[in-house]
């Protein structure tokens, strides 16, 4: 049976405070990516990134939590989505993502914003749009698989909760929720163990949403006091204390009446909250202030001794917050982020940046935060050298993935999409381990990047919705990094620029030369930044070539110069295609007449548009191929046609019709693909009238010599390059997630074993893109893919609009079953 063995899964985080949490129990972190789940272990030594997918959701994944279980029990995930449903996962070791779908609740009517859960209280409650909080009661023991509503309180008055908190009150045994949201304020509703929730106090104070509540015992005992903090837009956190019964303490008012001075208004205002007959005290404790910008988590550790607080704000900042041993007042003690350089730009004149989400890990050694690319940052304190540093994170596109291309000597995957971004991503080695990541970031743009392709080993040309195509050179940063990671040598003699920066409002990669010196004009070394904006220049060399890149510098320093711009198109770019020995690109762009749909040619030499324009489609051209020999060029479009052009001479430009079918689908055709050289002159077509069309032409016309139909539209396809066994590979991705392989004959093209893709590892939106790594130097065409004889050159690369980029290695070959 053939296996497909996960090698790399990207997918960047959801810019949502609440669509990440980190299970204390069993070190993975969950996070939403799109309408999907994604587990990762920070702590892994293996570096091994996201392990798995979680598919079932249909819109945009807004909160992920994890149910607290005693100690033994499987681990239970709760996720809501924009697509008005909670979702509940338990772990199932037998499964291949390693977690199965226990429970849809359909019960909302808009989109889930938050989820709270707490230990020992039995419930776990949703926030959704729709104005209300939904309170649920889990039933996981004994074989049971329910959730039951027990509870649905409306907010009055009217906001959309955004952050919910829930917890276990003192003694007593009641329960306390908080809610906040669009609105300045926090409502602590109260339930008896077993009743439901009422409204008993709404803490005033913000001036803005509080984006998210977080609530701690010190030392986890039922009669210490509760902390809950509230975190706001106005850039304050609120710090509220519960406890029971009593007089508040002399400090505690000192420190209110102090803060007045401040200018903010503060309250000594007195809240009774009443459970089981016992009343307890809420008081406002204190006012953190230091952040400039928005703050969208807070989160707290403990180990019985020491208590902080982590913020994650819009600032670009993590801060870590304490109380003073001796005063009590709580302060900054440590800042983690980056420094920006763009004054002024914040959330509320339209910047998106900094970060969303800070997490502690259990032991309080670790924190992990979401920035705005959508990749992950992992910090641990070095005792040693008494601060934090950063370690490995993960990294991934933040919305649909449009194309995928190798390297053509298949040492590297380049991947482009809707977050204007192009990224290079690489296999790490070292001793008896390997990893894949995101080494390199060579394209940051202003518009959507729709197609992609590469030109060699060092260059690779993109096209975006700006009308022209751009070309890029590696710089002499990444093939070092290349080469010190991958063992990735560049080609001998070739001079390469040293690296590349964006110029402020610029859209155009320019050359950096290495600079000789680092010292001031005077000699003297010191004021680096007056000299040197560390954020629009770059020393062109890796911070360290022994692991792969971290998110700062990805983000600033791993682009590549623009070598060429190409013009002529006078609308969106669709398709480009490089050919194989490089010396010719070939471009399209999205046409709704003849006069557009042409297809234009250009020389790698001089970068000059070879005339005339090839003029045959009438509409848009959806996809671009090169034969193995360059000699015939495939192109196919909107208009249902495919068209085979020839060059006469190998040295020639010109490429004229040989052959071409106005019908050759019934719908629109979307991708085609080349068969290999031992098939003959042979490809193959798919479009939404699911079906893959085989085509062979001869010298005497064309014939299509096999159709494989589907049950959803066709939206890529892929030929392995090489003849296997005596039969040709062809993967085929459809609008429904499908992906399949089909083994057909050499000559028969009958199809001899086919497999598909199980659901759980398939992506879960339409298919984008599919394509075969280029095979290795020690690739053998005729030695069986079975568990011991693994060869390295079968692996496929999936595209997806659900953002995630997916590498796999084909297992058991010999065993696959014959249909």
């Amino acid at each position: 049976m053939i296996e497909f063995k996960s090698e790399y899964l990207s997918a960047g985080g959801n810019k949502h405070p609440a669509a990440a949490d980190w299970d204390a129990t069993s070190g993975l972190l969950a996070y939403g990516t799109e309408n999907n789940v994604a587990l990762w272990r920070p702590l892994n030594d293996k570096c091994c990134g996201v392990h798995a997918l979680l598919r079932g959701h249909t819109d945009k994944v807004n909160s992920v939590k994890f149910y607290p279980l005693s100690d033994g029990q499987r681990s239970i995930i709760l996720s809501g989505s924009v697509d008005h449903t909670v979702r509940v996962w338990r772990a199932l070791a037998t499964s291949c993502v390693g977690f199965e779908e226990l429970e849809t609740l359909i019960s909302h009517s808009s989109s889930i914003n938050c989820l709270a859960a707490a230990s020992d209280t039995c419930l776990f409650a949703s926030g959704s749009a729709d104005a209300t909080v939904k309170i649920w009661k889990p039933q996981f023991s004994d074989g049971n698989k329910h959730c039951e509503l027990v509870q649905t309180i409306q907010t009055n008055p009217r906001f959309f909760p955004l952050a919910l908190a829930l917890t276990e009150l003192g003694v007593s045994g009641g329960l306390m929720l908080a809610v906040a949201g669009t609105r300045g304020f926090v409502q602590i509703h109260i339930a008896e163990r077993g009743g439901e929730f009422s409204l008993q106090a709404t803490l005033a104070g913000h001036e803005g949403w509080v984006r998210s509540l977080a609530v701690v015992q010190k030392n986890g005992k039922p009669d210490d006091d509760i902390l809950l903090a509230s975190a706001s837009q106005d850039k304050y956190i609120r710090l509220w204390r519960i406890r029971e019964g009593g007089k508040l303490p002399e400090l505690v008012s000192s420190k209110l009446n102090s803060l007045e001075s401040v200018g903010i208004t503060l309250s000594n205002k007195t809240y009774y909250l009443e459970a089981s007959g016992l009343t307890y005290e809420l008081t406002f404790e204190a006012l953190l202030l230091g952040h400039e910008d928005w703050i969208y988590t807070v989160s707290w550790q403990t180990d019985g001794k020491c208590l902080r607080l982590l913020s994650a704000s819009a600032d670009n900042s993590l801060a870590f917050w304490e109380p003073e041993p001796i005063s009590g007042i709580w302060v900054c003690t440590t800042r983690l982020g980056e420094v920006s350089a763009q004054k002024g730009s914040t959330t509320a004149t339209g910047s998106t940046g900094g970060f969303w989400i800070g997490l502690w890990s259990s032991s309080g050694e670790n924190v992990v935060s979401l920035g705005r690319t959508g990749s992950w940052r992992l910090w641990t304190h070095d005792k040693a050298l008494g601060r934090w540093v950063q370690g490995i994170g993960i990294s991934g596109h933040t919305k649909p993935l449009t194309d995928v291309a190798w390297a053509k000597d298949g040492t590297y995957l380049l991947s482009t999409g809707s977050d204007q971004t192009t990224r290079l991503h690489a296999e790490w080695k070292r001793k008896s381990m390997s990893s894949w990541h995101e080494l390199a970031r060579p394209q940051i743009h202003g518009y959507d990047l729709n197609c992609l392709d590469s030109l060699g080993q060092s260059q690779f040309i993109s096209g975006a919705d700006e009308k022209l195509l751009r070309v890029f050179d590696e710089p002499r940063a990444t093939a070092d990094l290349l080469y010190s990671l991958c063992g990735v040598r560049s080609p001998a003699g070739q001079e390469m620029p040293d690296a590349a920066d964006i110029p402020v409002l610029g859209l155009s990669n320019k050359v950096v030369e290495q600079a000789e010196s680092q010292l001031r004009p005077d000699g003297s070394g010191e004021d680096e930044q007056e000299f040197s904006d560390p954020v629009l220049t770059t020393s062109g060399r890796p911070y360290d070539t022994n692991r792969p890149p971290l998110e700062d510098r990805l983000a600033r320093h791993t682009l590549w110069p623009e070598r060429e711009k190409l013009y002529g198109h006078g609308h969106e770019i669709s398709a480009v295609a490089c050919s194989h020995d490089g010396t010719m690109v070939v471009t399209g762009c999205k046409a709704s007449s003849i006069d557009h749909a042409v297809i234009r040619l250009y020389t790698t030499k001089d970068w000059r548009e070879v005339k005339p324009s090839l003029t045959v489609h009438s509409l848009t051209v959806t996809c671009l191929r090169f034969s193995k020999d360059d000699h015939y060029l495939l192109s196919v479009g909107r208009d249902r046609q495919w068209v085979v052009f020839e060059r006469k001479n190998p040295r020639s430009d010109v490429y004229k019709v040989k052959q071409k079918n106005p019908k050759g689908h019934h719908r629109m055709i979307l991708s085609a693909s080349w068969a290999p050289p031992e098939a003959g002159l042979v490809f193959a077509t798919a479009g939404r009238d699911k079906a893959v069309n085989i085509w062979s032409i001869t010298p005497e016309g064309t014939e299509r010599v096999k159709t494989l139909t589907t049950s959803s539209p066709v939206t890529a396809i892929d030929i392995f390059p090489k003849c296997v066994n005596d039969t040709m590979i062809i993967a085929i991705g459809t609008e429904n997630t499908d992906v399949s392989l089909y083994l057909l004959g050499l000559r028969t093209f009958d199809i001899q074993k086919f497999y598909s893709l199980d659901d759980q590892l398939r992506p879960s939106k339409s298919i984008t893109r599919l394509a075969w790594r280029p095979p290795l130097a020690d690739f053998n065409a005729d030695q069986d893919f079975g568990e011991e004889n693994e060869n390295p050159g079968l692996q496929l690369a999936i595209a997806s609009e659900d953002g995630s980029l997916r590498i796999f290695s084909i297992r058991g070959y010999s065993q696959a079953e014959s249909r």
